[in-house]
């Protein structure tokens, strides 16, 4: 059939991709390259059955590797413990359809995170492309040792690794420019489409074989300028349970040490692998015409990480990059997951002798090509114009993560919590002067922002001379909660000791039912602004259009607040 035929071009083409990037991401994520391997098999076998996006491929990405290398401590212990729990967290959230917090991580922090990821990742292979021996991991002492030590770079990775960079870069414009090849073509300009387009497709995987084919013959003629990958054990990992607790020189961390050590990263990774898999999933479900299930998309993300710690995976998230080579290739189904899996299978079992010969400047080249793309430069300018407000979470995210991801994650949440508070607790009001004074607020009305109301209201309708009566027009208020009704009460005996009438108009059915239901003492309503105003402030005091008067005993309020 043809969606088969198509399904297996798209895996072979994805599989060529991810095993040059999962030997590359294990080095950003501090682990030895075969866990790279482990981890970029079973989230395809799982998506497969569980994923709802037939585009979206699982797998170790730069950002969850750059995670895992700020919470595992370069320990494969750690990080299968992390896989297996993040898991975990993923599938409860999407039991308990939790999915909504996922909302609260603000595009600017995100954008912040990825920008900043891009240039410490990138920054941490220079010493790769250069050839270093024992630069540090944290960032600003990456930049103070390459810099010292940069005369002691090595020619020979330095050619190889800029070589690679300049390949890709090609192959990747190339393909950007690649025009649109058509049945009525000559059979050659086809035949010259498919080549480069396949190329440039796995650009990875060319360019890793070309430079181990030039570590090979240097090994041959007894002469190597440059740095190697070195020996990956050969053969598939074993089907086990996670280890809950690790042997050290020093005595055995018990599982709650290992938890107490992740701290923060059993939320930060669960919620940014999710984060990253539904807005890739919900992308490409928007391009290619069909509709994902958000909630689905947690526990397939839930399974594949539980079911991948047992063969010794770190946390896996969807790969943008890899999706995208996906959808170009036709794929039309999520089988095409099957393939790409089988294919890390038969690497591991057959071909792990072989990447021995793979230079660390090849890897560099691959992991650098693939961050660079992430830095949004016009971010910055586009919240300039936009909202800059905005600003203050996406520089506190971008500035932080240069000195720990985890910090910068955390502050830029924090940072946006507070300004989304701030929203809620000082909305909007519009107040228009006359006769009778009009206040509008412009949204929800929610308890931080009763004590900002009433403020407004009373030192608007204190000062006229005489005081004037007030009209609040509820239009924009949905909802309001018991805090806020008991600040209305507030509100009301206070501009009656002034011998000021309020009244409500153009209330929701939900908020007319709670206010009613609360019996505020001296409490009227119109149906809407025009007939409000119509009654005059005069009339406002006097007549009421629809009195409703509270009884103590049957009140919602505490007694003090509406005597």
């Amino acid at each position: 059939r043809a969606w088969l035929q198509l399904d297996l071009i798209a895996g072979l083409t994805v599989g060529l991709t991810v095993v040059p990037q999962a030997l590359a991401y294990a080095e950003v994520a501090g682990l030895p390259l075969q866990y790279g391997l482990y981890s970029s098999f079973m989230g395809c076998f799982v998506y497969c059955f569980l994923g709802t996006a037939k585009d979206v491929t699982l797998g170790p990405t730069a950002i969850m590797s750059l995670l895992v290398s700020s919470y595992a401590f370069h320990e494969p212990v750690y990080a299968i413990l992390l896989a297996f729990l993040s898991g975990c967290i993923q599938l409860a959230m999407g039991l308990l359809h939790l999915g909504f917090l996922l909302d609260f991580i603000s595009c600017p922090v995100i954008k912040g995170f990825t920008s900043a990821a891009s240039i410490t990742i990138s920054f941490n292979q220079v010493k790769n492309i250069l050839g270093l021996q024992g630069i540090p991991r944290q960032f600003f002492l990456q930049v103070y040792e390459t810099l010292r030590r940069i005369g002691e770079t090595r020619a020979g990775d330095a050619v190889l690794g800029l070589s690679c960079l300049a390949a890709l870069a090609g192959l990747r414009a190339m393909k950007s420019h690649l025009p649109q090849a058509s049945h009525t073509d000559p059979l050659a300009a086809r035949v010259s489409y498919l080549i480069v387009w396949t190329s440039s497709t796995a650009r990875n995987a060319l360019v890793v074989l070309f430079a181990g084919l030039v570590a090979y013959s240097f090994q041959v003629m007894g002469s190597q300028p440059l740095t190697l990958t070195g020996s990956i054990p050969q053969g598939l990992p074993a089907f086990r349970l996670p280890c809950f607790s690790m042997t050290t020189p020093n005595g055995t961390v018990p599982f709650g040490s290992m938890v107490e050590d992740m701290g923060v990263g059993l939320a930060v990774v669960p919620l940014m692998g999710l984060l990253e898999t539904v807005a890739i999933a919900k992308a490409f479900a928007s391009q290619n015409d069909y509709r994902i299930d958000p909630n689905q998309e947690l526990l397939a993300m839930g399974f594949a990480n539980i079911l991948g710690s047992f063969v010794s995976s770190y946390p896996i998230t969807g790969s943008f990059g890899r999706t995208a080579v996906n959808a170009q290739s036709g794929v039309c189904t999520p089988a095409g997951g099957l393939i790409t899996g089988a294919l890390v299978l038969l690497s591991l079992a057959y071909l792990t002798s072989l990447f021995y010969y793979i230079p660390k400047a090849a890897l560099a080249a691959v992991i650098i090509s693939a961050v660079v793309p992430m830095f949004d430069a016009g971010i910055f300018r586009m919240l300039w114009r936009v909202k800059r407000l905005d600003l203050v979470p996406l520089c506190v995210t971008f500035l932080l993560c240069f000195w720990e991801v985890q910090y910068g994650i955390v502050a830029g949440v924090l940072v946006s919590g507070i300004l989304l508070l701030y929203s809620i607790a000082r909305p909007p009001v519009k107040v228009s002067e006359g006769d009778v004074l009009l206040v509008q607020p412009r949204s929800s009305l929610h308890f931080p922002a009763i004590e900002y109301l009433r403020d407004t209201v009373c030192s608007q309708a204190l000062a006229g001379s005489p005081p004037r009566s007030v009209i609040l027009d509820c239009c924009h208020i949905s909802s309001i909660d018991y805090t806020v009704v008991v600040g209305l009460a507030e509100l009301l005996q206070d501009l009656r000791k002034h011998g000021i009438s309020l009244a409500f108009c153009s209330l929701q059915d939900p908020v007319l039912k709670v206010l009613l239901s609360a019996d505020l003492e001296g409490f009227q309503h119109f149906p809407s602004q025009e007939e409000a105003e119509r009654c005059g402030g005069a009339e406002l005091g006097g007549g009421r259009a629809a009195p409703f008067a509270s009884t103590s005993e049957s009140s919602l309020l505490p007694a003090g607040l509406i005597q």
